[in-house]
């Protein structure tokens, strides 16, 4: 049987200011979809976080109805999927039964009884994103014994090992944060701490794990992988990622997984040097025509040069530069709070004394800067 590993589509998300990468998510997921037929593969494992918010936008849910409705019934390839921590589970759950019979197996919610997937001799267990609170509730006779995250995936995947067939390829989808993995700027996950981190050991006996939840690919053993993000979703290290989906086929697991590439729609990166600098290089089509971000190394930053950088880079989302009151400082906006800043003064401040002061303004800071903000326009009026 061959499989075709991905996880954290995403759809909905949106870059600070509301800037939509539908279109991007939409060409990436096409991608996919071609590799999948090329590849003559037998099912989609899609580990979660398929959407961005829990509240799904009309746009984001628009985009699954045609895309999973394109798999499974145009394409005719079967899709096994788990809900994550940014998916309302609720949006997933309803007509789950029926949903079954056009391909699609949809895991929203942990249960107490394995949700499993039989095709011929590969057994497919499907494990949605949980909270320790909810495998008390479903194992009571454990509840002394579930201190940590880890030890609730211990509990839940020992009563899955419990039911492997002899004979069987155990594949398992779940959406989890191992020890040492490595996170990105974008990984929501990476911003909760260590409270949800697991072992890797918790996954022994699955003779694939296919994880979601880390949004750069990578190999964490020779049975389990993170397949990361089909596109990049923030500047930094995911810039220098190459986006993939992975194929396994699990009459030959030996030979590990097949790590094949995504075009991208718009490439992502960051760009260094003077204003003058910028506004010369000769970069490639794909990098003036992709999302960039500007680092300007020799003046502030401010609506006159996000005006001029505009014209060189159409797809222009953050621009970074040097501070107007202290020579070493720097200070980092999105095009869009650039735009803004007239109409929401506050919180550019806001921003400001978070780049330059490492730390949010006090009630009492934020008062004052009101208080200078109606002086000066109330001197404005009387001129």
């Amino acid at each position: 049987m061959r499989l075709l590993h991905t996880s954290d589509w995403h759809l909905g998300m949106t870059f600070r200011g509301g800037i939509t990468f539908n279109a991007d998510q939409r060409f990436v997921i096409g991608k996919i979809c071609d590799i999948a037929v090329e590849e003559k593969v037998d099912g989609i494992l899609l580990a979660g976080d398929v959407f961005d918010r829990s509240v799904a936008s009309a746009e984001a849910l628009r985009a699954y109805d045609e895309i999973i409705t394109h798999i499974c019934a145009d394409l005719g390839i079967p899709v096994y999927l788990i809900a994550g921590n940014h998916d309302g589970a609720e949006r997933l759950a309803p007509c789950s039964e029926l949903l079954k019979k056009s391909g699609l197996y949809v895991s929203s919610v942990i249960k107490k009884t394995p949700q499993v997937v039989n095709a011929g001799d590969v057994d497919i267990y499907l494990l949605p994103w949980f909270s320790t609170d909810k495998v008390k509730s479903i194992f009571p006779e454990y509840e002394e014994e579930i201190n940590t995250m880890e030890d609730a995936y211990k509990v839940v995947l020992d009563s899955y090992r419990a039911c492997f067939i002899p004979g069987h390829k155990n594949i398992l989808v779940a959406h989890s944060y191992i020890v040492d993995a490595e996170t990105s700027t974008s990984d929501h996950a990476a911003e909760v701490g260590t409270a949800t981190m697991v072992g890797s050991y918790v996954f022994e006996g699955f003779d694939y794990v296919a994880l979601g939840h880390l949004h750069g690919p990578q190999q964490i053993n020779e049975h389990i992988r993170y397949s990361g993000t089909p596109m990049a979703y923030s500047f930094g290290k995911e810039e220098k990622q190459e986006k993939s989906v992975t194929i396994i086929d699990t009459d030959n697991l030996e030979a590990g997984p097949k790590i094949i590439p995504i075009p991208q729609l718009h490439k992502r990166t960051t760009l260094t040097g003077t204003f003058d600098e910028l506004m010369a290089a000769g970069f490639a089509d794909d990098i003036v025509n992709g999302y960039v971000r500007l680092v300007v190394t020799d003046k502030y930053v401010g609506l006159d040069s996000m005006a001029s950088f505009r014209e060189r880079y159409p797809n222009l989302l953050e621009m970074t530069g040097k501070s107007m009151e202290y020579e070493d400082a720097k200070i980092t906006m999105t095009i869009d709070e650039l735009q803004d800043a007239d109409q929401s003064p506050e919180k550019i401040f806001e921003r400001y004394c978070t780049d330059i002061m490492n730390e949010a303004p006090s009630r009492h800071l934020k008062d004052l800067f009101t208080a200078a903000m109606n002086e000066y326009a109330k001197e404005v009026s009387e001129e």
